[in-house]
């Protein structure tokens, strides 16, 4: 094999440092930090209740324990994703495992909700290095498109199946050991993820010419905080209160002062030619308005399961496994059989039609629905659905690309799942709270009926706002279907030409 010439970009399909079974055994490493990742958004949700009754947290402030994590995270995955390809993606994948792990123990001993909190916002910190790091580990490892499809078969169904794993894990956790253990239970998992990357995974060399763009930092990370800050603030304020406004202003403003700095920055944070390119871009607007509908699908059926159906926590958790189980079928054994041999978005599309299949049965919810033969079905589909979706987002959004542009592609794609998750929590929550007011306004006519007529009230703004979330995921379906234009691909040919440095 020749050397490449001056100038030329190294594919990332040249063959691996470690091209044995080792990698699937690296696979797994790489599964296990994802896993931990993605659930730790949820594990806390159902113990939240025991958490704020143990440290005597107000109502007020509850919300911290899962926005600290989200807006740490979200904010500053695109900084995590430059860090891994300045210092190696192993070192930083290592790091933020160790980061995770010992975050993880100072929440699960905290002593009172400030500690809880900072807690929280530490893991996210280490998170937003340790997601980008293992997808785009995962990117230089398996380049084969049929090994890729097995390979981000799993990471999908992983990225997917995640937040529903958490509360099943949180619901045991919490009923049947202590809420403290929802935090503690991610140190042995990140232990054996750290031996286990220090003797499978293998990194390529760091880019020599890299180095830290800090006004890009300063810029990209200060406006996504503010707008993520921004949502999570618009559930209990509402969207018109000034500090929304404020931070929604700040956040654009900021954001496009990112977008013009990153044109004449010498080394970019996000080089806009991985924005630019009209797949990845249709890969990351999908992902967006994908989670958008399943946060809040989460988010609602957690209530509804609990408070209306009556649900203990491990039965709430346990309602939720159909849908993790569905999300593997069609992640592992129909996504990543069929992606080697299809364009993307001929499963990008059946699969966000199908999601908001599964949701618009949801709409027909009333007090007294059977979950075997009301909602059930709905999840399923809405399982299959997401399945189908996430794996190939993952695949495509992040073949081909330059080595040293691997950490900050994987850490876009991150970027949109936890701020479209962010948005879609905020806004389907608060047309859910308005809509279920304005019923119980319409239908409380007898004082004596006002529990069931609040109760009526609530379920309504669920179906309402999950009708929305459906809308959504066809918007989602149609984005993908006009932007998402790569063809099936040759047999051992990469999804997608190498970004060459030139461009830049």
């Amino acid at each position: 094999m020749s050397a490449p010439r001056a100038g030329e970009s190294v594919s990332v399909d040249a063959p691996p440092p470690d091209a044995g079974p080792r990698r699937w055994w690296g696979l797994v490493v790489i599964a296990l930090a994802q896993l931990m990742v993605v659930l730790d958004a949820t594990i806390v949700n159902i113990a939240l209740p025991s958490a704020q009754h143990d440290l005597n947290m107000s109502d007020g402030n509850r919300q911290w324990v899962i926005t600290a994590y989200t807006l740490a995270f979200g904010g500053l995955l695109l900084l995590g994703g430059r860090i891994a390809d300045l210092v190696g993606r192993k070192r930083a994948f290592v790091l933020g495992l160790i980061g995770f792990a010992a975050a993880s123990a100072f929440g699960g001993a905290a002593t009172g909700p400030g500690m809880l909190f900072g807690a929280r916002a530490l893991q996210g910190v280490f998170a937003a290095v340790l997601a980008p790091s293992a997808l785009s580990l995962l990117t230089t490892t398996f380049t084969d498109p049929k090994e890729r499809g097995k390979a981000f078969g799993i990471y999908g169904a992983l990225a997917g199946s995640g937040s529903a794993i958490g509360f099943i894990v949180g619901g045991l956790l919490t009923e049947y050991l202590n809420w403290r253990w929802c935090l503690y239970v991610n140190v042995p998992i990140a232990v054996v993820a750290v031996f286990g990357a220090f003797a499978l995974l293998h990194d390529r060399p760091r880019h020599a010419g890299a180095r830290l763009d800090v006004p890009g930092v300063l810029l990209g990370c200060g406006g996504l905080v503010a707008i993520v800050y921004g949502f999570s603030e618009a559930q209990p304020r509402g969207w018109t209160d000034p500090l929304v406004l404020t931070l929604f202003a700040g956040g654009v403003v900021l954001l496009a002062a990112f977008v013009w700095w990153q044109t004449r920055a010498p080394v970019p944070l996000l080089p806009l030619h991985i924005v630019r390119e009209r797949n990845r871009a249709g890969c990351f607007l999908t992902m967006a308005l994908a989670v958008v509908g399943m946060f809040g699908l989460f988010l609602f059926m957690t209530y509804y399961l609990q408070d209306v159906l009556g649900y203990s926590p491990v039965r709430t958790g346990l309602a939720f496994l159909p849908l993790t189980a569905a999300i593997v079928v069609g992640s592992t054994q129909i996504a990543a059989r069929l992606l080697p041999h299809v364009a993307p978005r001929a499963l990008l599309v059946p699969g966000m039609v199908l999601a908001a299949g599964g949701m618009l049965l949801l709409t027909r919810m009333t007090v007294h629905s059977s979950y075997p033969t009301e909602i059930l079905p709905a999840l399923l589909l809405m399982g299959v659905g997401m399945g189908l979706t996430f794996m190939p987002v993952f695949s495509t959004a992040t073949a081909g690309i330059a080595p040293q542009d691997a950490g900050v592609t994987s850490a876009t794609v991150n970027t949109a799942q936890q701020v479209g998750g962010s948005i879609g929590t905020a806004l389907l929550n608060t047309i859910a709270t308005s809509s279920g007011t304005a019923y119980v306004a319409a239908h409380l006519h007898d004082p004596a009926r006002k529990a069931l007529v609040t109760q009526e009230g609530v379920v309504h703004g669920y179906t309402v706002a999950i009708g929305w979330g459906a809308g959504i995921m066809l918007l989602a379906g149609l984005v993908a279907g006009l932007m998402v234009t790569l063809r099936a691909p040759r047999h051992g040919a990469p999804a997608l030409e190498p970004v060459p440095e030139s461009v830049r």
